[in-house]
This record gives structure tokens, C-alpha cells and sequence, in this order.
């Protein structure tokens, strides 16, 4: 059976089956995909990361159906009714759908009227009238009456006869088949808003009338119906049909159900009933049985989809541009509870904190400010991140304040997504790594550290906290999980980690690493100092030959013996770099970043029977150039000043941001009015778009124009066609439904005569903040 899944995962992939065994063989010895993509490619005929995610899925479905098959078979065998026939239909099933309908008639029930039937000796009964319509089923009947079996009279008889056709029309494997692809292709789904809801169930408004066929329905918009149907809103219908035609409605599912047993209307004696039976059978079982088949295609089809949007998306905010290795000041606002201060040196450790109190109800701003540049002038800070949830405008707004004050080099503000970080606060992970810190105090360093280093830092997080997902809250938690930990997996190994930097949740991100082998990595690291070599690791407890060998790659160390400890180079392969220096005519450090030099090596001059040419050929671009970093360079978003919320905004507005998630239908953009605006996948270019990510990606900085405000319903609509012409509301269009134009309020910050949405420069400080900010270096 596994040379028919190595077949078939083949032909799936389009590749050899040579190297679909080379690569399940590597997987079973307990090789990670990371590590066969990498430094396995010889085995495996240069099969790249995504094939092996691929074909490692495909593996798990293709093994879990042989051993469903091998169950089907042993329990029809029991049954005694296992014929040469069935068992080659079984074995030939492709799916798991497939290999259900054909157990069905088989499958272990409870006692139902079809089985009490036949224990009645009914069955006969059926199988006649079935077979031969010219007999009159009444008479029939009147020879299976038995009180003694619970069989009174013909009418008894009858319904008992009509039961077991019905199980008998509903277990046919292959008309089942043909029904629900029939459905699926010409069915569709509609909406009703439940009486009663239409306020509560505001957000699900665009449902409240609807109908689309299955075959177009985008994957949001399932999850959205069911979501929608689960809070009780809205009342689902899975129609057979997506026409009103009389010759498309249920009579064609009754047509092929009385085809497939050669039963039709002419004229004989049982051809009524039998028509009756089919009717029957439609309705009350096979019908039902199809609707269910169709909302699990459904919600499979959506939940796939959305589980490779959350995982794209993660991808993206894993490898968005580090700011690097500089002190980063972390403020986490409230108002409240006030906003929550941090500042981390280049290597991300605490050197200071403090809670301000700027917004209101407490309003100290001018002691806030001083704060804030106190330990802006104490500690050199550099970027200023501003996490983006509840008083993130607000607190952007004291930061540039403290910006422009800044006399010399001024820190760069940032407003980072803080998705994540109160989750991180409390985590037991967060309590060892920051035992002396109050947990409200933690969630403004993981707000700093994420902009060094967003991927080193989002690893200590469950992945389905960080927010970046598209109903990912509705899906399969393990099938989520499995696949946002691939995510995760491939981010960490392919930027490579820094052996004596990091932390335990991201050591036990790479490969061959886990959670107790990564914790024992940095206890030695902490009592016996820092690695100077990879083969030091050998010396950590409980890392072998095979942790080892998949590991090493992945990990870097900077100023090390060896300086090719500081490349993705294995330590495998050295032999051959040394093989090249001495070719070179210098040794392994003249050789590396010495483009020269290299680009004069010749790559088969280096192929050996361990080594061939795809391998070779990397070691020789990684030498070039060295550890590098394959994540983009570091860049921001600049906010419009005075627009801190969707009151501040016009219809027409030019506004730059960040795109924070990509989904199925657009991308949600931060322009710093706490609400993310919506650029529909139509609003993305002027040329047509099947995926947005063809477009935007989380991180991405964007211009957009504002198309339109819905304050009510918390929505904002974008575009990033500049060049299209918006037409903003009338005068008296204003307040209706809260549908853009100018919204000039009192209380909000904007003054009358004033250009709309722009804010008035608040005063010079004076007094106590001005000496403050002298005895601070700031005035």
C-alpha cells in the first residue's frame, strides 16, 4: 500500500516517485521539512518547502484513510459479506467520502425501522415488489401479516417494505456519489434574518436576504453564514437547486434515484407505490444525508481556506524588516490604567520602566512628557514603538510630541501591532524570563522587543493569538495548529538563529529542537558561557547525533572558532568549503564575502558522491554572502496628524498605513483611528486581483483614499485606486447612517475654520514642564 501512496502523491505533485520515497523516508527517520528542503536536496531531487508541506499533508490524509480501509474491510470480513467485488470498489476509493458510502450498508446501527423490518421478514416483501412492478402490492402485502412480529395488517406490512427500500436507495454507494456532485454544482445556499434580530444581528446584515451557489461562494462568506447561523441570527437553507425552475427543483433528485432501480410510471400495479418509496426516500433520507455532505464540503473548502490565509498572514508578520539592534522604548497605552513604559537596550534586555498618566481621567501630560524624555535622554533611545489597541492615537500623538522636543538625533516613532502581547504578559514563559516585572509592564517590553525583532519575539505567543487570521476562531484547532507551527517552523529556520542570543521558545522553533532540549541549551549557555563552536553543543545533555545533525545549520554564532558557525553552511559540508579555500589558493575566512574569488570557483569542480551540484551550489551563494538576513528593510508609516478616529475622516482622504491582515475578500489597513479600514479585493489595483496577497501583505506601508465611513457599524471602506474619483456626501448627508463626510464635533479636537480633521498644535509646556525638560536635556 505505501508504493501506492508514494504513486500517488507523485502524480499529485508532478514529481518522481523516487522522490517522494527519498522524502518519506526522511520524515519517517524523523527529519523536519526545513532540514530536508535545506541540506537533503540530492535525496530528494531539490523538492522545495512548500512540496514537502505538501506532500507531508497528503501523507497523514493518504495513511489515515489506508488504516480507515483496512478497519472497513475487517469488519464487512467479520460480517461474512465481504465479496471479491466490494473489496476491489473499497480498495479502489480515493477518498474518504468514497470509502464511507461504500460502508454504509455495513456499518454497525442501532436498531432502525429498516431493521426491524427484516427481522419481521419483510425483506422478501421488498426485494419482490422491487423487482417485479406487475404485482399488486396489497395482495402481496396480506401474505406477510404476522401480529406475533408487530406486522398487524397490510398497511403495516407495506410501510415495513417501504423502509427497507429507503435504507436500500439511501446506502447506494454510486448514486450517492452522482447525487451529491449534483447538488454541489447546481445547488445553493440562501440566508433569512431570524424574526427579531436585525438589530442585534447589525454586522451580519448583507445576509439578511441572500443566496449564491455553493460553486462561487468564497470562503469568508461561509464562515461568516455559519458564524452568523451559530449566534442565532440568521436561518440557513441548502437548496438542491439555484434555479426556480419546477424542472430543476427535487423531482430531478427522484428522477435519477428511480433510474438508478429501474423504477417508472407505466401503469403497472406497483409502479405507484414504488414511486411513492422513491419520493419517500428523497425526503426523509437521502435529501438530509446530502444537505449534511454539502455543509461539511462547505465548511472543509472554507476552513482550508482560512487556515492557509492565517498561515500567510502569520508568515508575513514573522518575517516583516527587523529594526534591528537598537535601544527601543515600548509603550503600551490605556487610559485609564495609564500607558505602560519600557525601555530595552540593543539586546532586548529591561533597563527601565515606568507607568505614565497622559489621557484622561487623569490627564498629566506635561509629566508624562518629562518622563518619557527623561528616559529618552538616560538610555539613548532610538525607535519609540506605540502599541495599536485603546489610546494608540492618542499616545502617538504624546510620542511625537516628545519627538519634536528632542534636540539632536530624535527617536523614530512606531506604532507596532501589540496583537498578542497581553496573552504573552501572563504567560508562564513571561513570568521566568521577567520575574521582578508587574505583568502590566511585560506587555509594553514585548511591544518594544517585536520592533527589533518581530520574529524572535512572536515565537514565545500562540500563534492563534497574534489576530491575523480570518475567522480563525471557528476552525479545527488541530489542523490550525498543525499548520500556523509549519508557519513558524519555516519562518525561524529559513532567517536562521542566533545560538547565543536566543531564547528558549525560539530555540525550540528549530529543527530537531524541543521545548526541554531548547530549555537545556540555554541553561548550559547560562553556566557555562557562551558557545564558541557549533560542536559545543554536543556537549548539552541530552543532544545526540541526530538533534544535532538537524539543528546545526539553523544556528549562528558570531565571533566564534569558526567563522563558518556564522553561515547557514552544515558543518557536514565544511570539508567541502575547505576544499574550495584550498582551490582558492587562501583559507575558509578569505574565502568568505569574497565575491571575486568565488564567482571564479567552478561548482562541479566540488560534487562528490555525498555532495552534488544543488548543495554545492548553495554553499557557494551563502559564502558570498554570509548569515544573511532574508527579511525586507526596516521602514515606517507616517499617520496623518489629527486623525486619531473614524470621526476625524473624510470621504476623499489621502492617508498612508500599515496592512495589518490580508483575507480571502481584501486587507484591513491601520490609518490610526483604532478601527482598521477595509480595501476590498475590487479597491486594490486597477487591474483585476484574485488574490489580494498578490497586492498587499501584512506590514506592507500602503497610500489609501477613504471611500467611505460607517461609524455605526464600525466600518471603513478603502482604496488603494488613487486615481479614482470619490464623490463625498452631500451636506445633509452627513449624520445618516454615519456615512463619511465632514464630522466636525465639539470635544474632538478640531476647531472651527480650521481645515477638517486637523488638529491645532497644542502650546509650547511652560512653567513646571518647561524646567522638567530642561533638567532633562530636552529644552
Amino acid at each position: 500500500m505505501s508504493t501506492e501512496i508514494h504513486q500517488r502523491i507523485a502524480s499529485e505533485l508532478g514529481v518522481a516517485e523516487r522522490q517522494v520515497r527519498a522524502a518519506v523516508d526522511l520524515l519517517d527517520g524523523g527529519a523536519t521539512v526545513p532540514f530536508i528542503a535545506r541540506y537533503r536536496k540530492e535525496a530528494t531531487g531539490t523538492l522545495d518547502d512548500a512540496q514537502l508541506r505538501t506532500l507531508d499533508e497528503r501523507l497523514r490524509y493518504l495513511r489515515e484513510m489506508t488504516e480507515r480501509r483496512d478497519a472497513i474491510l475487517q469488519s464487512i470480513d467479520e460480517q461474512g459479506k465481504l465479496t471479491g467485488e466490494l473489496k476491489a470498489q473499497i480498495l479502489a476509493a480515493d477518498t474518504k467520502a468514497r470509502l464511507e458510502d461504500l460502508y454504509l450498508p455495513y456499518k454497525p446501527k442501532r436498531r432502525t425501522k429498516a431493521q426491524i423490518a427484516r427481522e419481521a421478514g419483510l425483506e422478501p416483501l421488498a426485494t419482490r415488489l422491487l423487482a417485479d412492478p406487475d404485482l399488486i402490492p396489497q395482495q402481496m402485502a396480506a401474505d406477510y401479516i404476522s401480529p406475533d412480529k408487530d406486522v398487524p395488517d397490510i398497511s403495516a406490512a407495506l410501510a415495513g417494505a417501504r423502509a427497507i427500500l429507503t435504507e436500500r436507495f439511501a446506502e447506494d454507494a454510486d448514486l450517492l456519489a452522482e447525487l451529491r456532485e449534483r447538488m454541489w454544482s447546481s445547488g445553493r445556499v440562501t440566508a433569512k434574518v431570524r424574526e427579531g434580530k436585525e438589530t442585534e444581528g447589525a454586522k451580519f446584515s448583507d445576509y439578511f436576504d441572500f443566496a449564491e451557489p455553493f460553486t462561487s461562494l468564497p470562503s469568508h462568506r461561509v464562515l461568516a453564514l455559519f458564524r452568523g447561523e451559530k449566534e442565532e441570527v440568521l436561518q440557513l437553507s441548502l437548496e438542491t437547486s439555484d434555479s426556480d425552475a419546477p424542472e430543476a427543483g427535487p423531482d430531478q433528485y427522484e428522477r435519477a434515484i428511480a433510474a438508478r432501480f429501474g423504477v417508472s410510471d407505466q401503469g403497472r400495479p406497483g409502479d405507484r407505490w414504488l414511486l411513492d418509496s422513491v419520493r419517500w426516500a428523497w425526503r426523509t433520507r437521502i435529501s438530509v444525508g446530502l444537505s449534511v455532505d454539502t455543509r461539511v464540503r462547505l465548511w472543509q473548502a472554507a476552513e482550508e481556506a482560512a487556515v492557509e490565509v492565517f498561515a500567510s498572514n502569520l508568515r508575513d508578520l514573522l518575517l516583516a524588516a527587523p529594526a534591528g539592534t537598537r535601544v527601543t522604548m515600548g509603550l503600551d497605552p490605556g487610559y485609564r490604567t495609564g500607558v505602560k513604559v519600557a525601555v530595552v537596550d540593543a539586546t532586548g534586555k529591561v533597563v527601565d520602566t515606568a507607568t505614565v498618566y497622559p489621557h484622561k481621567p487623569q490627564g498629566r501630560w506635561d509629566e508624562a512628557l518629562a518622563t518619557l524624555g527623561a528616559l529618552v535622554v538616560r538610555h539613548g533611545v532610538e525607535l519609540v514603538a506605540i502599541g495599536n489597541g485603546t489610546a494608540s492615537r492618542e499616545t502617538d500623538r504624546l510620542a511625537g510630541e516628545l519627538v519634536r522636543l528632542v534636540e539632536g538625533k530624535k527617536p523614530i516613532k512606531v506604532t507596532v501591532s501589540e496583537a498578542g502581547a497581553s496573552v504573552y504578559s501572563a504567560s508562564a514563559y513571561a513570568s521566568r524570563e521577567l520575574p521582578d516585572l508587574d505583568v502590566s509592564l511585560r506587555g509594553a517590553v514585548s511591544i518594544a522587543r517585536r520592533l527589533q525583532d518581530p520574529l524572535a519575539e512572536l515565537v514565545k505567543i500562540d500563534p492563534k493569538s497574534i489576530g491575523v487570521g480570518q475567522y480563525q476562531h471557528d476552525v479545527a484547532e488541530a489542523k490550525l495548529s498543525r499548520s500556523l507551527d509549519a508557519v513558524v517552523e519555516d519562518c525561524v529556520n529559513g532567517v536562521g538563529v542566533d545560538l547565543n542570543t536566543a531564547s528558549a521558545p525560539l530555540l525550540a522553533r528549530v529543527s530537531g529542537i524541543s521545548q526541554s532540549l531548547a530549555d537545556n541549551i540555554v541553561a548550559h549557555r547560562d553556566s557555562v558561557g557562551a558557545f564558541r563552536s557549533r560542536q559545543a553543543l554536543k556537549d548539552v545533555p541530552r543532544l545526540g547525533p541526530k538533534a544535532f545533525e538537524q539543528c546545526a545549520g539553523f544556528l549562528r554564532i558570531r565571533g566564534g572558532d569558526d567563522p563558518l558557525d556564522a553561515s547557514s553552511v552544515h558543518p557536514e559540508a565544511y570539508p567541502v568549503v575547505r576544499r574550495m579555500a584550498e582551490t582558492a589558493g587562501g583559507d575558509v575566512s578569505g574565502l568568505i564575502g569574497n565575491s571575486r574569488v568565488l564567482t571564479r570557483l567552478r561548482p562541479t569542480d566540488f560534487v562528490d558522491d555525498t555532495f552534488g551540484l544543488p548543495t554545492v551550489t548553495d554553499i557557494l551563494a551563502e559564502l558570498e554572502k554570509p548569515g544573511r538576513d532574508p527579511r525586507p528593510g526596516f521602514k515606517t508609516a507616517e499617520f496623518a496628524e489629527g486623525v486619531e478616529k473614524p470621526s476625524d475622516l473624510t470621504v476623499g482622504m489621502v492617508l498612508e498605513g500599515t496592512v495589518t491582515n490580508v483575507a480571502a475578500f481584501g486587507a484591513f489597513v491601520d490609518i490610526g483611528v483604532h478601527q482598521d479600514g477595509l480595501v476590498h479585493i475590487s479597491a486594490m489595483s486597477n487591474r483585476f486581483v484574485s488574490d489580494p496577497r498578490e497586492v498587499a501583505k501584512p506590514g506592507d506601508i500602503v497610500k489609501v483614499r477613504v471611500l467611505e465611513v460607517d461609524e455605526a457599524r464600525n466600518r471603513i471602506s478603502l482604496t488603494m485606486r488613487l486615481d479614482d474619483k470619490v464623490e463625498k456626501p452631500a451636506e445633509g448627508d452627513r449624520d445618516r447612517g454615519g456615512r463619511g463626510g465632514d464630522r466636525r464635533r465639539k470635544g474632538d479636537g478640531n476647531q472651527r475654520g480650521g481645515k477638517p480633521g486637523r488638529q491645532q498644535r497644542r502650546p509650547e509646556p511652560q512653567g513646571a514642564m518647561a524646567e522638567a525638560l530642561r533638567r532633562a536635556g530636552l529644552a
